[in-house]
This record gives structure tokens, sequence and C-alpha cells, in this order.
């Protein structure tokens, strides 16, 4: 029935195609108009940017909300969206602003619950290394800001790219599943990989995302549907899993066995880091929301013979859970970071 459901689905988004779309299944949107759009905290207008037509998106003053331009009609799930960008930066001179510009999607009727990819071309080629790692950014909505994540997961979610204001930048952003990838001015490789979305929703509308001091330019916008992962949301947490690491500094298996209260997590955590030092038991708490899960555990004491030395650490294992496999993100602070993946172990026969 899943499977139907995912089907009929696909096969409605690929039956939505405007007039003028050149090939099957694609929506393509000149952009040239300032039509079909529900603007959010934003202003949209037809405009020129150097020699192009194209929409411009302005913003009002900064915390009135995110500035989104919502395409009316437009619900996606997987595929890709390409489109070509441009900003100009109106502040005064002497304020710093590498610009902001992106695409929004998944896009909730509350606005404020979205994933998103955004560029910042004035960080492209910083004097400053660690300006330039701050070029192209994931986001998803309020709940999972940039700050809070360049905060809690450092250069997982933005990277580096070549980038330059007031020039026309090609994006684009592949959608499958809970992973997205984000590609500019056509290179054959992505700058930013996000295996994880933070968001629940797995679909919602595509919109075009500007920010207060600056002019956001749009054209060029094609959507192509793709057919949806088969995936849903809230699969329980409780039970035994059987959890391997890939760190920066090897491989390490463990595990972890939760029980889920409501939206609240408890359990045990044991991991094995080599052949004589085990730790078991350690407790861990966390959070449950629709299927993705955090869970810490603090007093972690580190061996002195490993990277960093001794010392007391907190561990941290975020990601979704799809049935009987997860997988996410891992972190133990100052010592080392990476990725997570984990089954659930049978439940004992009684």
């Amino acid at each position: 029935m899943q499977l139907r459901t995912t089907a009929i689905l696909a096969l409605s988004l690929l039956a939505s195609v405007p007039c003028g779309a050149a090939a099957a299944g694609d929506q393509v949107y000149p952009l040239t108009d300032a039509k079909g759009f529900v603007a959010h905290n934003a202003k949209v207008e037809p405009a020129e940017f150097k020699g192009r037509q194209a929409v411009r998106i302005t913003a009002p003053e900064e915390g009135k909300g995110t500035p989104l331009a919502m395409l009316d009609g437009v619900d996606f799930q997987d595929g890709v969206i390409d489109i070509d960008v441009a900003t100009k930066i109106t502040l005064p001179p002497g304020v710093r602003m590498p610009g902001f510009i992106g695409v929004a999607f998944r896009v909730q009727p509350d606005v404020e619950h979205h994933e998103m990819f955004y560029i910042r071309p004035g960080n492209g080629r910083a004097p400053d290394q660690a300006m330039r790692n701050h070029a192209v950014q994931y986001t998803s909505g309020k709940d999972y800001s940039w700050y809070k994540l360049r905060r809690e997961w450092p250069w997982v979610y933005e990277a580096s790219a070549d980038l330059e204001p007031e020039t026309w930048t090609h994006v684009k952003v592949e959608v499958s599943g809970r992973a997205a990838k984000l590609y500019v001015n056509n290179a054959p490789q992505p700058s930013l990989i996000v295996d994880g979305l933070k968001g629940e929703s797995l679909h919602g509308a595509v919109a075009l995302f500007g920010y207060p001091g600056e002019e956001a330019y749009f054209s060029n916008l094609r959507i192509t549907p793709a057919m949806p992962q088969p995936l849903k949301n809230g699969s329980d947490a409780t039970g035994e899993w059987q959890v391997k690491w890939n760190t920066d500094i090897g491989m390490f298996d463990g595990t972890l066995q939760l029980h889920r209260d409501g939206k609240a997590l408890t359990g045990t955590w044991s991991v094995k880091l080599d052949k004589e030092f085990e730790l078991k038991d350690l407790p861990v708490t966390g959070t449950w929301r629709d299927g993705y899960v955090e869970v810490t555990t603090n007093n972690f004491d580190w061996p002195k013979e490993a990277p960093g030395g001794p010392g007391s650490v907190k561990v941290t294992m975020a990601g979704w859970i799809d049935d009987a496999s997860a997988k996410g993100r891992m972190k133990i602070d100052g010592r080392t970071d990476g990725s997570w993946t984990a089954t659930r172990a049978p439940a004992a026969s009684k």
C-alpha cells in the first residue's frame, strides 16, 4: 500500500507541468514577471539585472520572519531544482554583508518550517579562509538555524565555494528522501551534501529566499520531480541498537539500549574503542521527534592512549530512524566526529 501511494504521488507531481515546459515532467518558470508567487515578509517584482529579465525580491527589516516568495501551487518532495541567482548589496559602504540568497523546499504553510540551501557570494573569495568556509549553507527553518548548526556541528552544514556578488550564479539542488546536495555554477561535484535533513516534512512548497539590506534576483527556474523515496516518519526508538561509528580517528562498534516515553529518551550506551578499552552501560538521555533522535551521554572517560588525551567528554548522536535502521552524525566533543549507522536488534522471543 505504501509503494502504491508513493507511485500515485509521483504521477501527480509529473502531471502538474505548466505550459511551456521543455521536457516531460519538468516545471519551467522563466521568472520574467512576478505572477504566481505568494510572498511572506518579502516584496516580489519584475526587474532587469545584468541584461537579464528576472524577479527581484526585497525584504523588510531583519526580525520580521524569513523572507520567502513561495511558488503558488507547487508541491515538491524529491527531484531537482535549477535556478540562476544574483545579489546586489544595498547597505551603506563599510557595513559588512556577504549577501544571502537561496532556495527553500518542502516549505510548510507556516513558512518557518522548511529546508533551505543558500549562498553568501561575498564570502566566496574572502581573504579569511574561515569566511570562505561559510560560502554555502544549509538550514532547516527556525529550529535549525545557521547559528545553531554551526555551533553544534562545525563545518558539517556549510562549506566553501567560488562565488562573487553581483554576478549570475547557477544553483542546483538535488533532493532524495532525507538527503540533499547543493551544486553551484554547473560543477560536476556538489559543494555541500546533507545526509539527514533536519525537517520532518517530506514534501511542501518551493520558495525563493532573499535578505534585508540587499536585492535578490532570480531567473530560469526549473523543477524536475523524481519518484519519491518510500519514507515515512514516526519510527520508534525503543529497543536495542547495534551501532557503528565512522570517525576521523577510526571505526568503533557499540550497543545502544533506548526507551521512549513520549518525546523523552533514556537508556544506556556501551562502546568498544579498542581491544583493551571498553565502556559499558553509560547512561544516555535524549529526545525523539517524529522519528528524529538526539541522544547524549556525559562523563565519558576518554582513554589517555587515544588522540586528545584523557578527560571527561560528552558524546552526541543525532539522526533519523527508519523502521529497523538508523543513521546520522556523531561527535565526541574535542576528540572526534563523524557519521553513525545502526540496526535494530530483533526482539527477544518470550
